[in-house]
């Protein structure tokens, strides 16, 4: 699958509207979004901005039928099913990406002076925006310079001149610790930027994966091999079927002004009209397709394509790790995209002995996944889902004692986006909460819930069109 294939599916299930009337890149096009992605309306195809060559997807991902058409899979499905469904297919056998010629991604090359990336449909998206962001629904290819190892990350790109972009590479980030390595060698970090491709490797250049490969994993998700090309300049592997990639090389020594951005977290959290020094990509090459189409992904308070994306793929990974661990009786697990899709996990586990909740939680806590970021995590029994949140507020009220049941981690690994930590210290520390909303394995006597009987709820269901309640 690539980008287009995706935009005739949803435009075959009537989950897409094609805007032709002319649009301006300049906070219309992000602010139109905004309000349809609100009404929960179809996702949008501008195919005519101001002064810019090609066009721009919005909402890609911001409703659980499009991540099911990003997976391959039905429509109806919860996100919790879309998350089992990765987990079951990302524990098979690894289907390696397979190496092309050529592809449509170099229907056209911008070279030299004739670099502009102001040509480019890129939005501006808040007013209090440093600029315009080519980079929000993208992902950056890197290669580990000691392993080898090909890096896919998403992280967030402004355009700061024609020729210019920076990149919000955090520290700590796998990405960074790449960097890092050029840096110390005294050497420039060759880089793509990919914008527009197949929506699932969109997916897995913003999950936590470490020592593997993304394009394998879209490769094993999807049964087939992704078409790789290797960029000219670079030798750095990108999808064939590309639409826009930007081809070039940061220097680590030498940052850039950028910013502020509004986060997906609703808030500014770098200083309003503050700039700050962040990695600055030099784009030697442009490379994209014939009316090339830009993906970008709504940002601001939830929810949004943002928090739908955050949420799908940190509740599958989250599944994915648990079941390596080996640790039994996951029932379903989910990241509310209300939460940002990143600061608050649930799982639902059967518990097989004493001690069995808090082992799931050990275990959340310590995966690569939750390891970052997460503030709060709230696991409840297997007669309730992850994903059911009038169940879970039920159990908090009903089965969770504060006192028994809590525990306090003072310090994890965190986001400095969390506008809640203060900017005075350490932003990259927060602390956790597990609650534990599971009645106790070992308790002999447990309370008795209520339940309506089997046998008449049976006999009234026969009769339903007879009560004339259809």
């Amino acid at each position: 699958m690539d980008l287009r294939d995706f935009i005739a599916q949803c435009e075959e299930g009537g989950d897409l509207k094609r805007v032709s009337a002319e649009v301006d890149w300049d906070l219309e096009m992000s602010h139109i979004a905004k309000l349809v992605e609100e009404r929960d309306g179809p996702a949008l195809l501008f195919e005519n901005v101001r002064d810019s060559i090609g066009r721009v997807m919005f909402g890609a991902y911001s409703n659980t039928k499009r991540l099911a058409r990003a997976l391959g899979k039905p429509p109806h499905l919860s996100m919790c099913d879309l998350s089992y469904e990765w987990m079951k297919l990302s524990i098979g056998e690894v289907i390696r990406s397979r190496e092309v010629d050529t592809g449509p991604v170099f229907e056209n090359v911008i070279e030299g002076d004739d670099v502009d990336l102001y040509k480019l449909p890129a939005p501006k998206f808040y007013e209090k925006d440093g600029g315009r962001y080519i980079g929000t629904a993208c992902f950056m290819v890197v290669k580990d310079p000691e392993t080898g190892e090909i890096n896919l990350g998403t992280y967030r790109s402004q355009v700061l001149d024609r020729n210019t972009v920076g990149a919000q590479i955090l520290k700590g980030k796998r990405g960074d610790r790449i960097l890092q390595k050029y840096r110390k060698a005294g050497q420039k970090m060759p880089i793509c930027v990919v914008v527009g491709c197949d929506p699932l490797l969109m997916l897995a250049g913003s999950a936590m994966v470490e020592n593997a490969d993304e394009y394998d994993v879209v490769g094993t998700l999807r049964g087939e091999p992704v078409e790789i090309v290797k960029a000219p300049l670079t030798g750095l592997p990108i999808p064939a079927t590309a639409e826009i990639v930007l081809e070039g090389y940061i220097d680590g020594d030498n940052p850039r002004l950028e910013g502020p951005f509004g986060e997906y977290t609703g808030y500014y959290t770098e200083e309003i009209y503050k700039q700050v020094p962040k990695p600055a990509i030099d784009v030697h090459r442009i490379y994209h397709r014939d009316d090339p189409i830009l993906l970008a992904a709504s940002v601001g308070r939830p929810v949004n394509d943002n928090h739908m994306m955050l949420a799908f793929v940190r509740n599958a990974t989250l599944w994915t790790e648990l079941t390596r661990m080996g640790i039994r009786g996951i029932q379903s697990v989910y990241m509310p995209p209300e939460a940002c899709g990143r600061f608050w996990a649930i799982v639902s586990v059967k518990q097989m002995y004493p001690g069995h909740s808090n082992q799931v939680a050990a275990a959340v806590i310590a995966s690569n996944t939750c390891t970052y970021g997460l503030k709060g995590l709230i696991i409840v029994d297997d007669d309730i889902r992850a994903d059911d949140l009038p169940r879970v507020w039920w159990a908090l009220a009903t089965r969770y004692d504060p006192e028994r049941s809590t525990q306090i981690i003072h310090r994890g690994r965190s986001t400095p986006l969390d506008p809640a930590l203060h900017d005075k210290v350490n932003k990259f520390i927060t602390s956790r909460i597990i609650m534990d909303a599971t009645l106790p394995f070992e308790w002999e006597d447990k309370p008795v819930q209520v339940e309506m009987s089997a046998e008449v709820l049976e006999r009234i269901q026969a009769r339903w069109a007879e009560l004339g309640l259809d």
